[in-house]
């Protein structure tokens, strides 16, 4: 019988005396196979990939590659038993060439002789067919093509073993496709891979078997041909939940946001919104859909008056007034002073959104500090605001006074939604609110956006995931470099006909204005 290209035996690993990352867990990986790793956020997965990678060491449990015992204490060893993982956020040097960040760290003589790299690395790109010119420069590379550098990396190195950590989180449809072609050569070729994703229906199209995890325990594996979405959610989670997103016909719509011919210049110069022209109604979502850096991000904090507008307008329709309020050059807080209430959950949470040294009660008081009447702050509100969001959105952490900095991805991100959506918003953004959840929390995430869409809210959600932006929202507006592609009808809309869009500016659309 086959011996397990590596296989784990009662891993364990503990973080000080009170967190268990990974308790007991056992998984096993053949050559010519593909492994998915599930489990919801903070149920141990990347810490598991990480021990297999040297980059921490159990407290207790065994590592066998080929049936052989081993022991893996950094990086360097995982390498030396022909483990490699490429890893959600890249580890490249943007001023050197594809061929220099691959021989990057290597001791050999060879590394020095660009040209036979360069040889090398074309015959690995031949091999599993990869699409890479050796000597571009990193910062002239998409998300897709520096990628590529680093799973090329560690075949370079002779990785027979290799992890990806969400792997497909910023690549198109398109781009989506071509790396399950290539990693499907790989098992082929004798490769034992494992995927960590949260995009289940990646996991059933790729994967021989799924591996699933909870709060740190190894549930079980199962053949990925005899399971489906609702047993391996129920595997994850512990309990049925539906996996459904109820989309409603929007009641009596009226424009609220109204982007005419919006230009924006970011510091360097360069144009990252051009021509920028829609409208987002109330009782509706609008999703934006556009590879990583498209200008979504622009477009949001141009809208929120975080964002320097070069031309064009933001005009709101107030609903108490019925005036036209021009948002252009205003602050966020003469934006909020105006009576409009735009609620934004930003990309980057901790950076722009919350104070990781702050508890969850005073991340509540940033939005209403400024009404105090007096030199003392006024606690009872914000308090029991934590406590209703920490019930109702199921937010695992000790108290309302842990410093939200110690709470798991989708914690941090239930906390900032919530509390926006509490600031009760005529117009609420979101951008990428559900990017690295679980399926149980990006759901919960889901149902709150349907909540405020019923309750007359114009809802703009900007999201990586085509299959969610087709049933969640009612129009999708693409965004390509900086340019409007088109805006579909979220009931009509063709997953490939939008992958297809984000990749042209002006490509063809069913214009839904």
């Amino acid at each position: 019988m086959a011996k397990p290209a590596i296989e784990l035996k009662n891993i364990t690993k503990r973080f000080g005396s009170k967190v268990v990352a990974n308790k007991n867990v056992c998984l096993s990986v053949y050559k010519g196979e593909i492994l998915s790793l599930l489990g919801e956020n903070g149920s141990g997965k990347t810490t598991l990939m990480n021990i297999i990678s040297g980059i921490y060491y159990p407290d207790e449990g065994k590592i066998f590659i080929d049936g052989e015992e081993v022991v893996i204490r950094s990086p360097k060893d995982a390498f030396k038993y022909k483990i490699g993982m490429i890893h959600q956020h890249f580890k490249l040097i943007d001023v050197f060439s594809a061929a220099q960040n691959i021989v990057l760290g290597l001791k050999e003589e060879e590394r020095f002789d660009i040209k036979t790299v360069t040889a090398k690395v074309k015959q690995i790109s031949e091999q599993y067919g990869f699409d890479i010119d050796p000597n571009k420069k990193i910062y002239e590379m998409s998300v897709s093509e520096k990628q590529t550098v680093e799973i090329i990396k560690v075949l370079y190195r002779g990785a027979d073993i290799l992890i990806l950590d969400e792997p497909t989180a910023v690549l198109t449809p398109q781009e989506t496709q071509k790396l399950f072609a290539i990693l499907r050569r790989m098992k082929e070729a004798g490769k034992a891979i494992i995927i960590i994703t949260h995009k289940l229906h990646e996991v059933l199209s790729l994967s021989d078997k799924v591996a699933v995890l909870r709060k740190g325990e190894y549930i079980g594996t199962v053949v990925t041909a005899e399971t489906n979405e609702a047993q391996l959610t129920e595997m994850m989670v512990g309990k049925k939940i539906s996996l459904n997103i109820n989309r409603s016909l929007p009641k009596d719509p009226v424009d609220r946001l109204a982007v005419k011919n919006l230009c924006c210049v970011n510091a360097e110069g360069v144009k990252v919104l051009d021509d920028i022209s829609f409208s987002a109604r109330s009782g509706e979502i609008l999703g934006i859909a556009g590879i990583a850096g498209s200008g979504q991000r622009e477009l949001l904090e141009a809208i929120a008056g975080l964002q320097p507008v070069q031309s064009g307008d933001i005009i709101y329709n107030n609903p108490k007034t019925g005036s036209q309020d021009e948002l252009r050059g205003k602050t966020p807080i003469q934006i909020r002073e105006l009576g409009v209430r735009l609620s934004f959950v930003p990309e980057d949470r901790l950076g722009m959104g919350l104070v990781g040294n702050m508890d969850i009660i005073d991340n509540m008081m940033l939005r209403s500090y400024r009404k105090g009447k007096t030199m003392f702050l006024e606690r009872k509100k914000p308090k029991d605001l934590a406590e209703r969001i920490i019930n109702d959105l199921e937010v695992v952490t000790p108290s309302a006074q842990t410093p939200v900095r110690k709470l798991s991805g989708g914690n941090v991100q239930k906390v900032l939604v919530g509390r926006e959506i509490a600031a009760s918003p005529t117009v609420l953004m979101a951008a990428y609110p559900v990017r690295g959840l679980d399926i149980n929390s990006s759901y919960a995430i889901y149902n709150l956006l349907n909540q405020q869409k019923e309750n007359g809210v114009a809802v703009i959600f900007v999201g990586e995931d085509l299959d969610v932006l087709i049933e969640l929202c009612d129009r999708i507006l693409v965004i390509s470099s900086g340019k409007v592609s088109g805006i579909v009808d979220g009931r009509k809309a063709d997953k490939g006909e939008i992958g297809l869009m984000m990749t042209k500016a002006g490509g063809g659309s069913k214009n839904e204005n």
